[in-house]
């Protein structure tokens, strides 16, 4: 599933390959993606409207255009690839973009669980999915204080909480799990148990590995790559996450695997003892 640094890697990436490029036409071959507004008017609103820049806030690509911001979500297998328009559409290939330079930009989703939403210039902010965003790692809001009045009155487990885009938005399951182990956290800890070094650790090393990550431009696992065929490096940079049976980096333990709020989990059982 693409995080983070994998999302920062198809913005830059895409902003090397379709700025200033003008949209012609949009074909929409699965409705379900769309979010808002309905087909046709994502339809109707889109040509004429040039690419000016493309940020992130997240996990959502923010694309924007002369009058409005597209919104994209990859959610699991999401994928942009720039063609010919020429060139068959594939049969994962959802929504084209067609610009007038001959040139698709071409939305993959083999799962169909992208989103993508029109929002009007000044609508941005108050759209459902950027109101509902916690702060980025960098933020310079995130502190322990921040933590604690978020964290009070919860009784789940860290793992769970720390995935929780209303609180820090970007961390998912690869990258928690590596934040935990190197702030030698146990993933079941509950978060009313954390003590303001724990809470310091979660802020530095989230800032650490997401930072490393995006440098390595993301991590590829199974079926993700971003944009064009580029893929990420910081796979080869895991202690923990999909390293179940192996020995510990750290200190020759066996990496465990459980199950957390139904996601699956990676740790160290001797680094990350859990607190009671």
């Amino acid at each position: 599933m693409p995080e983070l640094p994998e999302v920062e890697t198809v913005k830059e990436t895409l902003k090397r390959k379709i700025l200033n490029k003008k949209i012609k036409q949009v074909i929409v071959r699965y409705d379900g993606i769309i979010e808002e507004p309905s087909v046709s008017d994502f339809v109707n609103r889109l040509p004429n409207e040039t690419i000016k820049d493309i940020t992130r806030l997240g996990k959502w690509l923010i694309f924007h255009l002369d009058h409005y911001y597209l919104l994209s979500h990859l959610r699991m297998e999401g994928k942009y690839f720039l063609k010919n328009s020429n060139e068959e559409y594939g049969k994962h290939e959802h929504i084209i973009f067609v610009f007038d330079d001959g040139t698709d930009l071409r939305y993959q989703d083999t799962r169909k669980f992208g989103r993508m939403l029109l929002v009007d210039k000044d609508k941005l902010n108050t759209s459902r999915p950027i109101r509902e965003l916690g702060l980025e790692p960098w933020d310079e809001n995130l502190t322990n204080e921040y933590l604690k009045d978020k964290y009070h009155n919860k009784r789940l487990p860290i793992k769970t909480v720390i995935l929780d885009q209303s609180i820090i938005t970007g961390i998912g399951n690869i990258y928690a799990d590596e934040v935990l182990f190197m702030s030698k956290i146990n993933p079941l800890t509950k978060v009313s148990l954390l003590d303001d070094d724990d809470l310091n650790n979660i802020i530095k090393n989230t800032r650490l590995v997401l930072s490393k990550a995006i440098k390595e431009g993301g991590t590829t696992i199974r079926s993700y790559t971003s944009d064009l065929g580029v893929t990420g490096r910081f796979q080869n940079e895991l202690y923990v996450h999909c390293r179940e049976h192996e020995k510990c980096l750290i200190c020759g333990s066996e990496i465990l695997k459980i199950k957390v709020g139904g996601r699956g989990t990676y740790y160290c059982p001797i680094c990350q003892q859990e607190k009671k």
